[in-house]
């Protein structure tokens, strides 16, 4: 399944299709082919490792990214879900319908507001999650033994300022709550 960002941020660009980003910053675009390669190719195999578990159930990147949240934050409304995967509703729909339709999510009204729908990973979507978890995180694992002491920490800063400004605060906040639930569980 295509990966879909609608609010994707396009630099402008001039009448020849350059980006109008400026003498030093079109230098810096220049000198950073090599991350942005890297970063393509790391994204391949990162992912890669779960899609070949995912493709045993028909599931694509987006199944994946959607039962990864939702068992994280167990109980997060699919209004929130939408803002964190920033894909269409239509989208999620499809994606949903399939993961509860097989049995990896459930879907709860609010008890507050009937209107909210709440998302919860079942023992089926908590197993799938945690065995894609533990794919990841052995290729991070390796990764880190490469590079030895203080390579999480670096990387861990390296992806936080890779992320919007107006959002970091936003993303390590929804970290950290969803590891303080996942310790108090």
């Amino acid at each position: 399944m295509a990966d879909i960002n609608s609010n994707a941020k396009i630099p402008p660009q001039n009448s020849g299709g350059e980006a109008t980003a400026g003498g030093a910053q079109a230098r810096d675009a220049e000198a950073a082919w090599d991350i942005i390669e890297l970063l393509f190719f790391a994204y391949r195999d990162f992912v890669g490792d779960p899609d070949a578990v995912l493709l045993k159930y028909a599931f694509g990147r987006a199944h994946h990214r959607v039962l990864h949240f939702v068992n994280r934050n167990p109980g997060m409304k699919v209004a929130d879900l939408l803002d964190i995967l920033n894909i269409t509703k239509q989208s999620l729909g499809r994606v949903l319908k399939q993961l509860v339709d097989q049995g990896f999510i459930v879907q709860k009204e609010g008890a507050q507001d009937r209107r909210q729908r709440l998302l919860f990973a079942t023992a089926k979507g908590e197993a799938l999650a945690l065995k894609l978890a533990a794919l990841q995180t052995e290729r991070i694992n390796r990764a880190f033994g490469e590079l030895g002491p203080g390579a999480h920490e670096a990387a861990r800063r390296f992806l936080t300022a890779m992320i919007d400004g107006d959002n970091r605060e936003g993303v390590l906040r929804q970290i950290a709550r969803a590891d303080r639930a996942k310790t108090r569980g």
